[in-house]
Parts: C-alpha cells; structure tokens; sequence
C-alpha cells in the first residue's frame, strides 16, 4: 500500500462555489499529518470527503487502499479508521459508557472487549468518574474526550482528528498526545487538524497546507524546520492572508470620564 490517504485532483462545491478545490493529497503509512488553513480553507470538508460522510463533486479519494466512492470498498475502509469530526455527534441521552457500548458493537467487538478497553480508555482520559453520567451533561472538553475514546476503541489503523485539543485542559491534552504519539509508533497514521501550531509542530512528521480549497504546501516537518519556523511556514504558504494592524486607538490603559 504506497499511500493510506490518496486523493486525486478532488473537489467539492456548495451552491456552485467551490470549497475544495483540485486537491491532491498522498499520505504514507505511519505519518503524524498535520493538515493546516485559515479558517475555512476547506479542512473539514476534505475530512468529510476522505471518511466517506460527504461525496465529493469530482475527483477521487483513496483510503487505505480502497476506493472512498464505491460504497462496498468505502464500508471496509470505515471499519479500519476513526473519526474525531467538526461536530461531536454523540448521543445525548446514552451515558459514556453506554456510548462505547454501542460504538463497540456496532463495530462487531464482543462484549468483554468492549468492556476491558472502555474501562482502560476512560481510565487513561480521567473519565471514568464520569462514565455513568449523560453525554449531554458532559463538558464540551469531557465530548471531545470521549469521541477520541470511541475513536481508538476498535483498534483503527488510521485516525481522523479534528481539532481534537479544542477546548482540553493542558493535563489532557498531554495525555492525549502521549497517547496519539504511541497510537503512530506502533504503526498507525494520524491526519489531524489543528489551529494551534505549536502542538502540530511537536506532534506532527508531515503538513499539508490549504488555502481556498487548494493544497498550496506538502512537506516533512523536517524540511519546514530546515527554513525556519512551522508559524513562518504556515503565514508565507497562506499569504499572511487577514493579517491585520493590531492596533485599536480607543483601547488604552487611561480612565475615561463617562460622565
């Protein structure tokens, strides 16, 4: 299998304009890829497309060696990978273990399994405490935990994290990069999303990164290191596009007479 993510010039449209635009990526097995862009770049919608939860208008995509658009092909693809996506569709009335429950068997796993590597996950993400309580009263950092719990619960080969540190306390999200670190060491891939471009830095081996639906960066970490920082990368690949004077006259420190 040369690559685990393939896409060939693929596109996607919403009310005739385009969102994604011609991208081609390739992904190697065992990569920790950090795709990057300004806020909507496209980012999440190439996720949707490369998960099977969103056709594209053209192109193809490839995962893990099948075909995403051949509904036979993209089902085995979907039982090998996991998904953190944009929205945290959980179910609200089924508590956290409830929810790794039907995860788990919707995945085919028996039931002891389910229960020794829930136990073991919930534990990991300090949720066990919590795991009786309704997804609903969750915080939207306990969501995001208990979507990358469901995430690895099946033993995928390949990840699909959006935004996955959004809204995690710092003991958490060193956790869960342990945790993703091993996830790439033993042989997984990673293809997440991230604003916060020190973690992709510390965390990531490749980047993409996409501009107005277009990849207009593909390359290893150490080459994007080698010029420089992965922040000086990320503003000339993207134009320093919205970059804008920080400057506000009326915001001063003074006391203002109001009266």
């Amino acid at each position: 299998m040369p690559y685990v993510i393939e896409t060939h010039a693929l596109c996607r449209a919403f009310a005739g304009k385009l969102v994604v635009d011609d991208l081609n990526l390739r992904v190697e097995l065992g990569t920790f890829y950090g795709f990057l862009g300004p806020n909507g770049a496209g980012k999440s919608t190439t996720i949707k497309m490369l998960t099977g939860l969103l056709s594209p208008t053209s192109g193809s995509v490839q995962v893990l060696g099948l075909n995403m658009l051949d509904p036979s092909q993209s089902l085995e693809a979907k039982r090998s990978i996991g998904v953190i996506p944009e929205n945290l569709a959980l179910f609200d009335n089924l508590s956290g273990i409830e929810y790794l429950t039907f995860i788990g068997r919707v995945h085919g796993l028996d039931r002891q399994v389910i229960r020794s590597r829930s136990g073991e996950l919930l534990q990991l993400l300090s949720l066990d405490g919590e795991s009786k309580k309704l997804t609903m009263e969750y915080s939207h950092g306990m969501r995001k935990k208990l979507s990358l719990a469901a995430a690895l619960l099946a033993n995928p080969k390949l990840l699909f994290l959006d935004e996955p540190f959004e809204g995690v306390d710092a003991v958490a999200s060193l956790t869960i990069r342990d945790l993703l670190n091993q996830f790439v060491q033993r042989g997984g891939t990673v293809f997440l999303t991230s604003h916060v471009l020190e973690i992709v830095q510390k965390l990531c081996s490749h980047v993409g990164i996409i501009v107005r639906g277009r990849l207009v960066q593909q390359r290893s970490m150490q080459e994007i290191l080698a010029d420089g920082t992965l922040e000086q990368s990320f503003l000339s690949a993207a134009g320093s596009e919205g970059v804008a004077s920080a400057k506000l006259d009326w915001l001063d420190s003074s006391p203002r007479n109001t009266t």
